[in-house]
């Protein structure tokens, strides 16, 4: 059976924008016309069609204002399409916004009731469910405290837990796996995965594409409201990996050309993983190849190719790295006329889950970034997701062995006798 049919679904919008006020030379009536705003068209879905049968599990992925949010926003009926038709058979809900409902002044026993009511749960079904839900979020302890003094992530985690015990045939997702530790997402994807099994019907939206992955069936890679591509999980996901892994020198120069002397230029910059596909999404602990491919205008005997990676939440104040050709003296490489290139390659990625901006540039030694070769700032992002439980700030690669006790080391192998 059919539980979600989609038939040449478009949804526009109508954007505002402010002209600029006419000539004095001009006539009033067109002055005052010219004061309105304009109204641009924007389609945040256009001509979009699929099915999800009965107990499917259905992935929609796809790259900010790709559409993903519209279309679970027409299929919860939040808003209306513009052109063709929406089939649904049976009782839906949704959860766009985890923590949606609560008050916060009432205590989180009084929330799951207020917001249960709101996901189209009924007084006696809550109250059946409620010592489940409170287990499943771990705020037991503080259930009677107002949610105001709750931190964001037993906020977030008692939301999802409403809304995880929904019993509907059909349960829109959108980016509801980012909350909570590791634990607590492992449970959450425990419980998806439950749901599925009783034959619930589930359309899940996420930029966790290894959720996605373990979790559906099949898989809609969305681009500026369009289907562009649509079947398994890994083969989609992989299609959607490929976009954006390169960056080409199309673009103006993210340093001014008078501070770079450009004897040679970054001509492009890609990602690879182990099996040499490009891509943008890689895991701690896994391996990572960075290429920088440039041409050179004038034989240069000192230079210097140096990456940096840096957190995009946190700046210079938090994660960030460099890698670089330079010797062990800070000493440069020869770079001949012509096109080149250089690949860094790591073996056990050390950066924690996260989004990172990727930099590069061409230096002479001892040459600072404002006056390099050549400069290009941010010119890709990566993501990195969870590879291996880990804590601290970064990774540390390293090798561990056990140690026989005839070969630990004695008190007289470090201190010596006096």
């Amino acid at each position: 059976m059919i539980d979600l049919r989609l038939d040449h679904v478009s949804k526009r919008y109508r954007l505002s924008r402010k002209l600029e006020p006419a000539s004095t030379h001009r006539s009033l009536l067109q002055r005052l016309r010219s004061l309105r705003p304009r109204r641009d068209d924007f389609w945040a879905v256009r001509d979009v069609s699929f099915d999800v049968t009965r107990g499917e599990t259905l992935g929609i992925i796809g790259h900010n204002g790709a559409g993903k949010s519209t279309i679970l926003k027409l299929l919860s009926s939040v808003t209306t399409p513009t052109s063709g038709e929406i089939a649904i058979s049976g009782r839906l809900a949704a959860l766009i916004e985890v923590g949606s409902g609560f008050h916060q002044e009432l205590s989180g026993r009084e929330n799951i009731y207020l917001s249960g009511s709101i996901l189209g749960m009924r007084r006696r079904e809550i109250a059946t469910k409620l010592e489940r839900i409170i287990d499943f979020a771990g705020v037991r302890e503080f259930i009677d405290t107002p949610v105001k003094h709750y931190s964001s992530g037993m906020y977030l985690r008692l939301g999802f837990s409403i809304a995880a015990h929904l019993e509907p045939d059909i349960l829109l997702l959108d980016e509801v796996l980012a909350v909570g530790d590791a634990a607590f997402q492992a449970k959450c994807l425990d419980r998806i995965n439950e749901l599925h099994r009783q034959g619930r019907t589930i359309v899940f939206i996420s930029h966790d594409l290894g959720a996605v992955e373990r979790l559906c069936n099949r898989v809609l890679l969305l681009d500026h409201g369009r289907i562009v591509a649509e079947g398994p999980a890994r083969e989609v996901i992989e299609k959607y990996q490929a976009v954006g892994a390169t960056y080409t020198s199309t673009e103006p120069h993210a340093v001014a050309d008078e501070i770079l002397s450009r004897e040679a230029e970054i001509t492009s910059v890609s990602c690879h993983d182990d099996r040499e596909k490009t891509g943008v999404v890689f895991r701690t602990g896994g391996s990572l190849k960075i290429r920088l491919d440039y041409v050179v205008h004038q034989s240069i005997h000192d230079a210097i190719v140096e990456v940096y990676v840096l957190s995009v939440l946190t700046g210079l104040s938090g994660a960030w790295c460099q890698m670089t050709t330079a010797g062990p003296h800070g000493n440069g490489m020869r770079l001949d006329v012509g096109p080149g290139a250089v690949e860094f390659a790591i073996d056990e990625l050390g950066l924690l889950p996260g989004l990172y901006h990727i930099s590069v540039t061409i230096v002479h030694p001892g040459q600072a970034l404002g006056t390099a070769i050549d400069y290009q700032k941010e010119c890709l992002t990566i993501r990195v997701d969870a590879g291996m439980p880990r804590r601290g700030s970064f990774h540390m690669p390293h090798r561990w062995r056990p140690v026989p006790a005839f070969e630990a080391p004695t008190l007289h192998e470090h201190v010596p006798v006096r």
